[in-house]
């Protein structure tokens, strides 16, 4: 058995309090997942595919159809505002680690301006302030690179809708960690089995406890919890919880 060990704050009560934690853990685990030197026991991959395998892989593509389907004017419409709503294409396109370490084009409608990195690199040259939230979390609440339209789409998450063609073709899964990058997957540290034992989900228990305002060490410890806890149940439960997730968090950026 191997151990897996979260790096970030001490702070049980703020994860105690993160919106829908305490609907998937016991008290037992809140602890767990909250305190950074407590150890995750994660067992070794032994399995010939990800998490979940077929019953998985079936649900994943029949959600993913059927979304594409009924959503087709919705992503019609992100479509078109994105493109009109400022210069460049309405689809961005960012390598991401997935199942296995194997590396996929994660789609999202495109929320920044064209030249965002020379931006992003400005302002951390300028700012230790922005320096500083940029090293911790990977993310800016005020971010000079996303667009008018683009915040929009990213507090509703309907950026991520195109993720419904990476579902169907397998690089993602409807439920699953957040697909990261080879830089972030550096800091997943021990754990990295753990997020390379699943396919990347457009959903998943990191989204519904807080988004963007769950620290990085916490983000692991969901994403850990879920790989040596995955259940059918588990995953219809992220998937109830996620529209009303997003309806009442203001803390996506």
């Amino acid at each position: 058995m191997h151990v897996c060990f979260v790096h970030g704050e001490r702070d049980e009560e703020s994860l105690k309090d993160s919106p829908g934690i305490l609907d998937f853990v016991s008290s037992t685990e809140v602890s767990v997942l909250a305190n950074t030197r407590i150890a995750l026991q994660f067992a070794p991959v032994t399995s010939r595919g990800p998490i979940g395998l077929t019953p998985k892989r079936m649900i994943d593509i029949l959600l993913a159809l059927s979304g594409i389907v009924l959503l087709a004017p919705l992503l019609i419409i992100c479509f078109v505002v994105t493109v009109l709503s400022s210069p460049g294409p309405a689809l961005f396109r960012h390598k991401r680690v997935g199942y296995n370490g194997k590396h996929f084009d994660c789609l999202k409608f495109r929320t920044m301006v064209t030249d965002a990195p020379e931006r992003l690199h400005r302002l951390l040259d300028t700012d230790p302030v922005a320096a500083a939230e940029w090293a911790a979390s990977r993310k800016l609440r005020y971010d000079p690179r996303i667009t008018a339209i683009g915040s929009l789409l990213r507090k509703s998450s309907l950026d991520e809708l195109p993720q419904l063609f990476n579902v169907l073709k397998g690089d993602m899964s409807i439920v699953g960690p957040r697909p990261i990058t080879d830089e972030e997957l550096e800091r997943y540290e021990s754990c990295v089995g753990a997020y390379l034992a699943c396919r990347p989900g457009i959903t998943g228990l990191w989204q519904v406890s807080g988004r963007s305002s769950v620290t990085y060490g916490k983000r692991v410890a969901c994403d850990t919890f879920y790989a040596r806890n995955w259940s059918m149940a588990l995953d219809i439960k992220i998937m109830i919880v996620t529209i009303p997730s997003l309806l009442a968090s203001d803390s996506a950026f």
